[in-house]
C-alpha cells in the first residue's frame, strides 16, 4: 500500500502493466459493469450544461432513455451514475456502437471535435483505476480493477510496452489530483521498482 497525501493507493496501481488496446476490447468498459459510469457531484452540473451539445453524438435510443430516465440516475450502491440501455446490454446512454462493434463516448467525441471543453466522467477516464471515498476519515482508496477477460489485451499490451497502469493514466490522475500528486506517486513508484529490482538480483 502506498500513501500520498490522504490517498491510499494499491501497489497494483504502480506494479501492474496496462495499456488500453481498443482494437481488441472495442471499448467494452462502457457496457461491462454493475451500473452506469459513477459521477462525482460536480459532474452532474457539467452534464446538465453540456448534454444538449452532445446530442448529435448520441443514438436515438440513448436520447430516448435520457428523456425517460433523466441525464443521470441514483444507484443505491454507487451513487449518481449515467443511465444505461437495457435494450443494448446495459450500454451507457452516452455511448454508441459503430458497425465494427467499437463503442465511442459521445462526450469524448464532442471534446475532440472542439464542441465542449470536458472530456468525459473522471471515473471513465481513470479506468481500470477505481477510486472510492472512505465513509470516515476523509481519505480516498485507489485500486486497480481491470476486468479479467475484457482487459486481458490491455494487460498484454502493457507488458509488451513495459508501461505501468499509473503511467498509462497520467493524464486523468493529474486531472483528478494535480501535478504534485502525480510527481509524488511517480517518485514512490520508482523507488519501489528500484528496491524490487535490487532484491531480485
Amino acid at each position: 500500500m502506498i500513501v500520498v497525501d490522504n490517498i491510499l493507493i494499491s501497489d497494483d496501481v504502480v506494479e501492474k502493466q496496462f495499456v488500453c488496446d481498443l482494437d481488441k476490447c472495442k471499448g467494452g468498459c462502457c457496457e461491462d459493469g454493475d451500473a452506469g459510469a459513477p459521477l462525482e457531484d460536480g459532474e452532474l452540473k457539467i452534464i446538465e450544461e453540456m448534454v444538449e451539445k452532445v446530442k448529435p453524438y448520441l443514438s436515438a435510443a440513448g436520447i430516448a432513455e435520457v428523456e425517460k430516465k433523466g441525464k443521470y440516475v441514483f444507484h443505491r450502491e454507487f451513487g449518481w451514475v449515467t443511465p444505461t440501455l437495457p435494450s443494448d446490454n446495459e450500454l451507457c446512454v452516452y455511448a454508441t456502437r459503430d458497425q465494427t462493434g467499437m463503442i465511442k463516448c459521445a462526450y469524448e467525441q464532442a471534446y475532440y471535435a472542439g464542441v465542449i471543453p470536458w472530456k468525459k466522467p473522471i471515473s471513465c477516464h481513470l479506468f481500470p483505476i477505481i477510486i472510492e471515498k472512505a465513509k470516515k476519515g476523509g481519505y480516498d482508496r485507489m485500486n486497480y480493477e481491470a476486468r479479467p477477460t475484457l482487459c486481458k489485451p490491455a494487460c498484454s499490451l502493457g507488458k509488451k510496452l513495459k508501461v505501468t497502469t499509473y503511467e498509462f493514466l497520467k493524464e486523468p490522475l493529474i486531472r483528478k489530483y494535480g501535478e504534485a500528486f502525480y510527481e509524488a506517486l511517480d517518485k514512490v513508484a520508482k523507488m519501489k521498482a528500484g528496491k524490487k529490482a535490487t532484491t531480485e538480483k
